[in-house]
């Protein structure tokens, strides 16, 4: 299932940062993601376009 919702401390996980750090760019918009319930929950789908958009600032 491609359309997968993660937790906090599995996007932490995926992408090996900090919960913090996670949450910090969770809460400033840097990262997608979206509340329930006051808890954060993020589409895998959305995290590795994040990831391909990040890779190519790198590049410019």
């Amino acid at each position: 299932m491609n359309d997968e919702i993660m937790t906090l401390k599995e996007v932490a996980a995926y992408l090996k940062l900090a919960e913090k750090t996670a949450y910090r760019l969770a809460a400033e918009g840097k990262l997608p993601g979206f509340k329930v319930g006051g808890s954060w929950r993020f589409k895998r789908k959305d995290i590795d376009c994040w990831i391909e958009e990040q890779k190519k600032k790198e590049t410019e």
